[in-house]
């Protein structure tokens, strides 16, 4: 066969689509109305009274009502180290994310296998996204072995992205669904905060803007190209466009290390302005298309961006990724995906299988035909 033949054969054609997405929670659920308490009582720091009033605040303004947690008090009153603001502990939490990261992803996995409702053997490629727990072999490889994927399947593994990750899988994913002739693409997320979790402190007011609003959860997409109608592959999105970008002035505005006591992060107070303003410019640019910004949100202090743009238009008076916020709380790379399971719930005809996403009635999508999505700017 010619080379030019073997690339024709090998490069696909279509526009990408999502076919299937599945969710999966921790079990251990905690309501943010009692949470400072909680929090302050569970790591010895009830005795800094005016910092947990800060707290207080921060948990009310964040209209969160409850989140997901891997860390269970049973287990945090035996883990004194991780409990500390800042004393060494990234052994235990890398023991804990390395293990339970690809099982969490793992969960997420079964639900989008059974709701796309074609073999396993039919995955081709797996992208796998965590903040954390870097290990070699890494979690795409755990979690091959926990599905019982195909040992032939093309992994790439991403860590460390952080929230602008889950446009950075969809990009990815694009482009691998459309340049390779029947491509399935199995695209998870999986985050848990074990190793950001810590004790208050009153010089780092980042740290308990995180402890505030950040949850568990994990996320899993399939998609792919030219869906088989004949298989009953039933598109939910498509795909249209994937971009990424630095903002201007934005150094510094978010940074994240890994240091011996876990990972510690700032958030500069000008992030919210840094982003809502190129969010008004990028909403302008998609608008003349005739999309329009349906997942852009703030949470306090900082702001932590998910563009999802769809062509229907849904209900005016409930915005979906606020819903899912004041359920869930932030969930970083995994919350784009939540949020379109919320969107597509918003039909009657939809399945309401997904564990993790409930939503209350909104008004429904037209669903002659599926959505328009544009992937979120990464960066």
């Amino acid at each position: 066969m010619a080379a030019g033949q073997m690339r024709v054969k090998k490069q696909g054609q279509g526009q990408a689509k999502i076919l299937a997405i599945g969710t999966a929670n921790p079990s251990n659920c905690v309501y943010q109305a009692a949470y400072p308490d909680y929090y302050f009582r569970i790591t010895s720091s009830e005795h800094m009274t005016e910092l947990k009033e800060k707290f207080k605040r921060i948990c009310e303004n964040s209209k969160i009502k409850k989140r997901n947690l891997h860390l269970t008090e049973e287990f945090l009153k035996k883990s004194s180290s991780i409990c500390a603001y800042d004393l060494p502990s990234l052994d235990a939490r890398q023991d804990i994310k390395i293990m339970e990261t690809p099982k969490l992803g793992a969960e997420a996995a079964k639900k989008a296998i059974e709701e796309w409702g074609q073999p396993k053997s039919k995955i081709t490629h797996l992208i796998f996204h965590a903040s954390s727990g870097v290990d070699m072999p890494g979690a795409d490889y755990q979690l091959v072995k926990l599905l019982g994927l195909g040992s032939s399947v093309k992994r790439v593994m991403l860590y460390h992205l952080g929230c602008y990750a889950g446009g950075t899988i969809l990009r990815i994913a694009k482009d691998l669904a459309e340049n390779n002739v029947g491509a399935r693409v199995l695209a998870v997320c999986s985050e848990i905060t074990v190793d950001s979790f810590r004790g208050a402190s009153d010089s780092d007011i980042s740290c308990l803007v995180g402890q505030a609003i950040f949850g568990d959860g994990a996320a899993a997409l399939i998609i792919g190209a030219h869906p088989d109608t004949l298989l009953v592959e039933r598109p939910l999105f498509e795909l249209v466009s994937a971009a990424q970008t630095i903002l201007p002035n934005s150094g510094g505005a978010i940074v994240a290390h890994l240091r011996e006591v876990g990972l510690t992060f700032y958030l500069s107070k000008d992030l919210p302005t840094l982003v809502s303003d190129d969010a008004r410019i990028t909403s302008q640019v998609y608008s003349g298309g005739g999309a329009r910004p349906l997942a852009l949100y703030l949470s306090l202090q900082c702001v932590w961006v998910e563009f999802a743009w769809f062509t229907n238009p849904t209900s005016a008076g409930e915005r979906p990724h606020m819903h899912f916020i004041s359920l869930w709380g932030e969930r970083m790379c995994t919350t784009i995906a939540h949020v379109q399971v919320m969107v597509h719930m918003m039909a009657p005809e939809a399945p309401k299988h997904h564990v993790g996403a409930p939503c209350q009635p909104l008004e429904a999508l037209n669903r002659d035909k599926p959505p328009v999505l544009v992937a979120p700017p990464a960066g």
